[in-house]
């Protein structure tokens, strides 16, 4: 009979200690008894998802945690996106992240524009496009406030730019893109908040007290991405449950096929018990089966607690809990439960320090039998240095 393997991911979850839960970490705070009862019957540890010297973004960590090193593969974000969307990409080709952002007085307030509907965002994206007389730019809608921008014929290996969700609160002016050529990317945002600016669309949503819509914002750079095949690589097949594009990118780019489900958002209101049902539907027929929620993740970037507190609840409750004990069914399996990066809701941006997770099924021996949380992992004294070993660590029974 052949090993199951669940891998759950409550993105950003985790945090640094809160005065408004008396100290404790959002995850200290919230009720899991599902994550606690997998740390206290398997192992807890941490694991550095983010080698030094790299963006603590989703893109890198979710990489490492796939088990690849993001040192070997990565080419940027938004070409795993492009992925995702089904963009096709010649080798010289860039592609940017466009985000649809809220500025106000040279700073970044909203790095989702009020997560903007995609009806919305689509006919703004839209009319930016047909705005854009070269035909070496072009735009493609995605979901709410994510869409991709494509640049032909120009060299963008020397440019830095900037996530929009990690430079909240800060100088607009100060985050442009900077290097060479950066120049075209700028006027490009420069021309989209000009033709925003009156849109009848802002209007509406400043009357709804929505945040309007103030410019796009490019980032998250690259070229065409490549990654081996999981079943290849590690001789197992998968498949992913997620609302989220990237993550959607990495499950192709891996021959993991994709699951959708009914209700699915990437936020709050997401279809948890939705995600929950079609991870145990899936494990009949996939040896790997990876759920990924991003509710905590948007909290973060929110600076709410409370929401971030009660995403998690929601998660253990309606995904963790079904998933561990209809995977325990199966003769052979393992569980894993961990965030891929931090996102601390005071910081509201991603960080690159180690995450703690939670592992239990065949062969795992528990050490440490208290409640899963950062400071329990930390203290197991089980440590991956090395993010993609963790995979191999996994699999292995």
């Amino acid at each position: 009979m052949s090993a199951k393997y669940v891998i759950i991911i409550p993105d950003g979850a985790a945090d640094n200690p809160q005065a408004c839960f008396d100290g404790k970490t959002v995850i200290e705070a919230a009720h899991t008894p599902n994550m606690d009862k997998i740390a206290a019957e398997g192992r807890q540890g941490i694991c550095h998802t983010v080698p030094e010297k790299m963006t603590p973004g989703s893109d890198v960590a979710m990489m490492s945690l796939l088990g690849y090193d993001p040192a070997h593969y990565y080419t940027g974000r938004a070409p795993i996106e492009a992925v995702a969307m089904g963009i096709p990409l010649e080798a010289d080709d860039w592609v940017f992240r466009c985000n649809l952002v809220t500025t106000a007085d040279n700073e970044m307030m909203d790095h989702s524009a009020g997560h903007i509907p995609t009806k919305e965002a689509s006919e703004l994206i839209n009319e930016l496009a047909q705005s854009v007389s070269d035909e070496n730019i072009q735009f493609y809608t995605g979901v709410s406030y994510r869409h991709l921008c494509v640049i032909r014929g120009q060299d963008f290996s020397k440019v830095t730019t900037q996530p929009p969700h990690d430079i909240i609160g800060e100088k607009v002016s100060k985050n442009l893109p900077k290097g060479k050529n950066a120049e075209l990317l700028n006027q490009l945002v420069a021309q989209s908040a000009q033709l925003f600016k009156n849109h009848p669309i802002n209007g509406v949503r400043s009357d709804l007290g929505e945040n309007p819509v103030s410019s796009i914002w490019l980032w998250g750079q690259g070229q065409k991405a490549h990654l081996e095949k999981f079943q290849v690589k590690y001789g197992k097949t998968g498949a992913v449950i997620t609302a989220v594009d990237l993550v959607r990118g990495l499950a192709k780019l891996i021959g993991f096929d994709l699951i959708e489900v009914e209700g699915a958002t990437g936020y709050l209101d997401t279809n948890f018990a939705g995600k929950g049902e079609a991870a145990i539907e899936a494990m009949d027929k996939y040896d790997v089966v990876l759920v990924h929620i991003e509710a905590p993740d948007e909290a973060g970037h929110a600076g709410n607690p409370e929401h971030k507190k009660k995403a998690i609840e929601l998660i253990d409750k309606f995904i963790v809990g079904p998933v561990y004990e209809a995977v325990q069914t199966y003769e052979i399996y393992r569980i894993l439960v961990m965030p891929d990066h931090p996102t601390p809701v005071e910081e509201r941006c991603h960080l690159g320090e180690p995450v703690p997770f939670a592992m239990a099924g065949t062969g795992i021996k528990g050490i440490l039998h208290k409640p899963f949380c950062e400071k329990n992992s930390f203290e197991s004294g089980f440590e991956i240095g090395n993010g993609p070993d963790l995979m191999e660590y996994f699999l292995k029974i």
